[in-house]
C-alpha cells in the first residue's frame, strides 16, 4: 500500500513512495535519512531502480550511507538505507542539492544530473564536484537550455572542479528536453501484465516526462496500439535493439512540441 505523501514518515515501516513525485521522493527520503540514528535504517519501495537518489544521498552525507537492494526490477525496488557512522552533513544554504560526480562512473553522469535537473525549480542551483572538468555535461546544458540556465565554476584545482548550475527558467527536463521519471523491465511479467505496466507508467508521467522499460522482443506491436488508442501525443525511441534484449524509451510529448 502506498504511503501518502503527507503522512509522518516512520523509519520502522516500509516506505512505499511510488505515487509521490519524484522530487518529494527526493526531499523526504533525504531529511528522513539526517534524523536517523548511527546503525539505524529504514526501507522504501520504488517504482524503478533509484540509483541517482543513491548519488545524491552519497553526495550530502558522503560514506555514512549503506544501501542495499532487496528487490530489483518490475515497478517494485526496494532499498534498505542505513546510517553506518556520523559525519558532518554538507551545508547546503546556497545549493538546493549536490552531487559528487566523482562517486559516479562517467557513463552514468548524464543520467544523474539532468535527472535530479529535472526536478529543480527555477532559480535554484545544483552544485556539481567532479575531479575534471564536466565537458559533455556543460555542453548539452549550452546545447538545450541556451539562455535558460547558468554555468559559474567555483573551484577548479586538481581531482577537484566544482561548478554551480542555476535553473533560471522553468524548462529543460532532461538530457534531450525531457526527464526519465521511471524504469521498469517487463520480462518477468506475462503479456497481460507488461501491457498494464506499460499503459500505468504513461498515465502517471506528465508532458515533457518520459519512462524507459526493457523487454524481451521488440514490443513494435504495443507502439501501434498506442499510436491507434492514445490521446496524448508521444515519442517512440529505441535505445537498444535485441536480439535478446529491447529497450524503449517513450516520452510524453508538451503541448509545444506538438503543435
Amino acid at each position: 500500500m502506498n504511503t501518502p505523501i503527507n503522512t509522518p514518515l516512520n523509519p520502522t515501516e516500509e516506505l512505499d513512495v511510488r505515487s509521490w513525485l519524484p522530487i518529494e521522493r527526493h526531499n523526504r527520503l533525504i531529511a528522513l535519512f539526517g534524523e536517523l540514528p548511527v546503525g539505524s535504517h529504514f526501507i522504501f519501495i520504488n517504482d524503478h531502480d533509484p540509483k541517482p537518489l543513491y548519488y545524491e544521498f552519497r553526495s550530502i552525507y558522503g560514506d555514512v550511507v549503506g544501501w542495499e537492494y532487496l528487490h530489483r526490477g518490475g515497478r517494485e525496488w526496494k532499498i534498505k538505507v542505513t546510517r553506518t557512522d556520523t559525519l558532518p552533513v554538507r551545508d547546503l544554504k546556497e545549493v538546493s542539492t549536490m552531487l559528487d560526480l566523482r562517486k559516479a562512473k562517467p557513463d552514468e553522469w548524464r543520467q544523474i544530473v539532468f535527472h535530479r535537473y529535472g526536478m529543480m525549480e527555477a532559480g535554484s542551483t545544483m552544485e556539481l564536484v567532479s575531479n575534471d572538468n564536466p565537458e559533455e555535461v556543460q555542453s548539452i546544458f549550452e546545447a538545450r537550455f541556451p539562455g535558460k540556465h547558468s554555468w559559474v565554476v567555483k573551484e577548479n584545482e586538481a581531482k577537484r572542479f566544482v561548478v554551480h548550475i542555476t535553473k533560471n527558467a522553468k524548462s529543460g527536463l532532461g538530457d534531450t528536453g525531457f526527464s526519465v521519471v521511471n524504469e521498469f523491465d517487463v520480462r518477468p511479467y506475462s503479456p497481460a501484465e507488461r501491457h498494464e505496466m506499460f499503459y500505468k507508467a504513461f498515465a502517471d508521467i506528465r508532458p515533457g516526462e518520459a519512462f524507459e522499460f526493457v523487454n524481451d522482443h521488440d514490443p513494435k506491436p504495443l507502439y501501434y496500439q498506442m499510436e491507434a488508442e492514445s490521446h496524448e501525443a508521444f515519442r517512440w525511441e529505441y535505445l537498444e535493439k535485441g536480439p535478446e534484449i529491447w529497450k524503449v524509451r517513450v516520452i510524453k510529448i508538451k503541448k509545444e512540441e506538438n503543435d
